[in-house]
């Protein structure tokens, strides 16, 4: 699967013509997380810290679907202190540091001890950009603010001491702004850097959101 091109979605920015953003609900992670993975296509992640406020449309995820997932850090029902937050239920983040650089930001799905998550892997600035900017040290525009999972969560200054924390406060949380989703607009494939994982590298996890209605 190719990496889908990013959709234009500054028309929609608090635009009186869709309806007021509400955060998404509880029983919105308690599903499987290959579920939620295409639901959160679409949806805004949304970050205040130091009295910033900066959002971002979910355009890329990829599901992580427990102990009998190879590439989950869960498979085979490891349990370590780095990935308790998965074993909660869900609703919660996990942040992990991968290469020693990147922050990935994962968002817990299930029932407790059921340790699932989904990886969001790129999104489309909407608010905020003039920090993401500096967050990302970019001088200007915004099409590369958020290409991948790493320069998402720096965009949102999103970091592994926020793992656990739960989506319902006031540092990290997912809105619905109404936007419509259909399956024209999305492309699925196989997630990437996971060859490790043998025949779950195949499985059909990753959800690339290609077009805006």
């Amino acid at each position: 699967m190719h990496r889908g091109r990013c959709p234009d979605l500054s028309s929609i920015s608090h635009s009186p013509t869709h309806a007021p953003a509400e955060r998404l609900p509880a029983d919105f992670y308690l599903r499987d997380a290959v579920e939620v993975a295409r639901d959160l296509l679409g949806k805004v992640l949304c970050s205040h810290f130091d009295g910033q406020l900066t959002e971002a449309v979910i355009t890329e995820t990829e599901a992580y679907a427990g102990t009998g997932d190879r590439a989950s850090h869960a498979f085979g029902g490891r349990r370590t202190a780095r990935t308790e937050p998965m074993y909660r239920e869900g609703g919660v983040a996990y942040i992990y540091l991968c290469y020693g650089i990147h922050h990935l930001f994962n968002v817990v799905t299930g029932k407790r001890d059921d340790p699932q998550a989904v990886l969001l892997r790129a999104g489309e600035p909407l608010r905020g950009i003039d920090e993401m900017r500096v967050r990302r040290n970019k001088t200007a525009g915004k099409s590369k603010l958020m290409a991948g999972p790493g320069s998402l969560s720096q965009a949102l200054g999103i970091h592994t001491k926020l793992s656990g924390v739960s989506l319902f406060g006031d540092e990290l949380w997912i809105e619905d702004h109404q936007l419509v989703v259909t399956d024209e607009d999305i492309v699925v494939g196989p997630r990437i850097g996971i060859d490790y994982a043998g025949d779950d590298a195949a499985r059909p996890y990753r959800f690339v959101l290609t077009s805006m209605p």
